[in-house]
């Protein structure tokens, strides 16, 4: 029975009625906020675009017309799998209004007044047997908003419908929440076109159901089903990469009453990648939807990376060319390819990718800059007319947010303020008589604008460096910028701070490197940045530079730095010692800060078998954005990590920030010491209830969960986890075999890593208990290190020395230790 503050959570949703919300073309005030994402507001993200604000005009406080009550064959079934609201949430390119109906159910016992609450967005109105009760339009950007409302019910099946609108920009959360507060006894019931018992039996099947491998090597596809369908089922899966992505595939697949696995494809078929496999399944009369996520490695099949960098250099331009995703980067590195084939594709992708650069799409500044390097270099392999095009979308393109337009280019980031300064300085230096639409400016002009502009970017950068840190997955794309630059820029000036930038964050990358694969706390991170580790494109630049790692299908800067190295001079100080570190004697400890204001101090230890990187004194009890403080790496199995936070929301492979592994919606305590870290989480409602760690049972050589505890071994590398309570293992649904959960909001977490062959005795040598002393100081005697004493300013003591987070520098220190 529904009690107060139960979620009402079974929905079928219409078809979203999607429409381009334009207005007319005007300039943004406004500059690069390197710390958007640094909001204490629930993660409510500043900076309102022209749209927004006549959205709210339009909208705001205003009700939403009644309408006559949707046809409902068409509509989809969605089952909540523990999410306390229907989540309908995605990626718009181009400000879109959304509009569309969904409708649940309770079943009275008896007639009486029922008191609901309905969250949304954008603007809503609630109808209870067709009739209109309630309704709010607080029309707010990805921050929901409620109403409180009375309803009559009558004994029986009761129909919920809602009316919904939004404007969806970028990242839109777009979510419809129904909370039952008080009434006659009731149950939450379903509008679906199928009896109870087959919609508990199909949700059952779907809410246990994996993948039988979350990384693949060449095997193929299986989906477990612990609980199997109650009859026969018919469906297909989507098989894609994240939003930017611009490929997929289909598959069908038929599911035998019964079943408890079932082949999908063999891993082989599709590209090397973080892929999402989108469900939809047909039970009968009822279908539900379903997504799961695993990587496809292609390492069996690259094999070894070639002893000489330029013998990789010519291995990574060709993998690119032939396999990875259809990208500018791509195309970019056809041309220098050069051959019929390559050409042809390049062609194919650059025809693609245009109408995003010419519409001024959200992340078109991603697609620009390695297609100006195309055109710039090699425009003499491209068919006169696409060169033609090419140069009209950039002379119409929006370049910053001061000229006139009608998009929701993210320009405030320090990613994208790069790329857009860059395309301006190189476009305008390719067309410098030509005339750019939306600044009014001579090419030579826009050029002289982006200089300056990019003059103050590196000013930024080389005081602050990246409020990003580490991040897997804006690294590259700030490689991308600089690489450009480095290659093409007309002036000496910019040339050479592009260089030197370049050469920091590539040693960033070395020292975080652990054979191979990027280790480290995260300024922004993503599910398929987080469980990966062949495919993150930081692993394929280990691979180019130091010889160690694998190459991913989804590129944004590798094509780049292949073409600096090859063609412009690039060089870098040899780091393949740090990165590759091999010494069984010897550990490097490396200490720094990011961003500005040093608001981000960072620490990082390896030896030869483990790495551990974590945030010192960051933000401990905020709520946080896209932040991983934590992660970990054991032996040379690349896919052997460990990383711990705290969801941002229940549902797997969603879109919220934080998501479910993506990000932490509290912010915890991290402090370590070398091999030894403590994590502390203090979250609060309506975060999730429990944290929870990647935990990749099936590649380690073994491991135990036993209580609070959970040891692991890969190699010679090991770890010993210690929890504040039990931790439960996840056998079903999308993270079995790779979660651990730990009940509750607040908890605590201490890690342990080694290098053994023994993981029993490693485990009863290091018992990891914690004290508190009364002044907030966490205490754990450790077998080797003695006393660890994790104070509550920041500072750790142990071993005669203190680290002290205050102290560290831009610069960093690398310090070596012996073992």
């Amino acid at each position: 029975m529904l009690t107060t503050g139960a979620p009402i959570p079974y929905w079928q949703v219409t078809r979203l009625d999607e429409a381009e919300y334009n207005v007319a073309d005007m300039p943004m005030e406004g500059e690069m906020d390197s710390t958007f994402f640094l909001t204490k507001d629930k993660n409510f993200i500043p900076h309102t675009y022209p749209c927004r604000t006549a959205y709210i005009e339009e909208r705001r406080g205003k009700e939403l017309a009644e309408q006559d009550l949707p046809d409902w064959a068409e509509a989809r079934n969605v089952l909540p799998f523990g999410s306390p609201f229907v989540d309908l949430s995605g990626f718009w390119f181009r400000a879109t209004k959304v509009r569309g109906w969904a409708r649940t159910a309770v079943k009275a016992e008896h007639s009486g007044t029922a008191r609901l609450r309905l969250g949304i967005c954008g603007a809503a109105r609630a109808y209870v047997n067709g009739r209109a009760v309630a309704w709010l339009s607080p029309a707010t950007r990805n921050a929901m908003d409620d109403v409180e409302f009375d309803a009559e019910l009558t004994e029986g099946h009761n129909e919920i419908a809602v009316q919904f609108e939004d404007l969806a920009e970028r990242d839109a959360v777009i979510r419809i929440a129904l909370t039952w507060l008080d009434g006659p006894s009731a149950a939450a019931s379903h509008t679906f076109p199928a009896s109870d018992d087959l919609v508990a039996g199909v949700e059952a099947a779907i809410e246990g159901m994996s993948l039988d491998r979350k990384c693949y090597d060449g095997q193929d596809i299986h989906l477990q089903l612990p609980v199997p369908f109650p009859e026969d089922v018919k469906g297909s899966v989507r098989v894609a990469g994240h939003f930017m992505s611009h490929d997929h595939d289909d598959v069908d697949v038929e599911i035998p009453r019964g079943a408890t696995q079932v082949r999908i494809a063999s891993s082989s078929a599709f590209p090397a990648d973080y892929r999402y496999f989108d469900f939809s399944l047909s039970c009968g009369r009822f279908t539900a939807q379903a997504r799961l996520g695993a990587e496809i490695t292609w390492r069996s099949a690259t094999g070894p990376a070639p002893e000489r960098q330029q013998d990789r250099i010519s291995e990574a331009l060709n993998w690119i060319a032939r396999h990875a995703e259809t990208d500018t980067e791509t195309a970019l590195a056809c041309a220098a390819v050069g051959d019929a084939d390559a050409l042809a594709r390049a062609e194919k992708i650059i025809t693609t990718a245009l109408p995003g650069i010419e519409n001024c799409f959200d992340c078109a500044d991603f697609a620009l800059v390695p297609l100006l390097w195309t055109r710039i270099v090699y425009a003499d392999r491209l068919p006169a007319a696409l060169v033609a095009r090419i140069d009209a979308a950039t002379l119409d393109f929006r370049f910053w947010m001061d000229e006139p337009g009608n998009d929701v280019q993210w320009y405030f980031s320090e990613n994208h303020a790069l790329l857009f300064h860059t395309s301006a300085y190189l476009a305008g230096d390719l067309l410098p008589e030509a005339h750019f639409r939306r600044s009014g400016r001579s090419g030579r002009e826009q050029s002289r604008v982006g200089y300056k502009r990019l003059v103050e970017w590196f000013d930024h950068f080389e005081k602050a460096e990246m409020a990003e840190f580490n991040s897997a997955t804006y690294f590259p794309i700030d490689l991308k910028g600089m690489t450009a630059l480095f290659a093409l820029a007309p002036d000496a000036e910019i040339r050479k701070r592009a260089g030197a930038a370049i050469v920091q964050l590539v040693t960033m990358v070395a020292h975080s490197a652990h054979h191979g694969v990027i280790t480290g706390a995260q300024g922004r991170s993503y599910e398929h940045s987080l469980c990966v580790a062949d495919t993150l494109e930081l692993t394929g630049l280990a691979r180019l530079l130091w010889g160690q790692g694998q190459y991913g299908a989804h590129v944004n800067c590798l094509a780049q730095v292949a073409l600096a190295l090859r063609d412009h001079g690039l060089e870098f100080p040899d780091l393949a010692e740090i990165a590759n570190w091999e010494r069984e004697d010897t550990a490097q400890e490396w200490t720094f800060w990011q961003g500005e204001n040093a608001f981000c101090k960072l620490y990082h230890y390896k030896t030869s078998e483990t790495a551990m990187g974590s945030a010192a004194l960051y933000r401990w009890q905020d709520w946080g954005y896209q932040e991983t403080l934590i992660q970990a790496r054991i032996g040379r199995e690349a896919s052997a990590s460990l990383f711990i936070n705290h969801p941002g929301e229940i549902v797997q492979s969603g879109f919220g920030r934080p998501s479910f592994w993506g990000g932490s919606a509290s912010v915890p305590r991290v402090q370590q010491y070398r091999d030894l870290a403590v994590v502390r989480f203090d979250g609060v409602a309506p975060q999730p209830n429990f944290t929870h760690a990647w935990f990749p049972t099936p590649v380690f050589d073994e491991w135990r969960v036993d209580g609070n505890r959970a040891l692991a071994r890969s190699g010679r590398g090991a770890m010993v986890i210690q929890a504040s309570g039990p931790l439960q293992l996840m056998s079903q649904g999308g993270s079995a075999g790779h979660e651990l959960r730990l009940a509750g909001r607040q908890g605590i977490w201490v890690v342990r890593l080694g290098q053994t062959d023994d993981l029993a005795g490693f485990s009863d040598d290091h018992l990891l208990e914690l004290a508190e002393t009364t002044d907030g100081c966490l205490v754990v005697e450790d077998a080797t290190y003695g006393t660890v004493q994790f104070r509550r300013d920041g500072k750790v003591i142990a071993e005669g020395r203190t680290l002290d987070p205050m102290t560290w520098t831009l610069e960093g220190n690398r310090s070596e230790i012996p073992l």
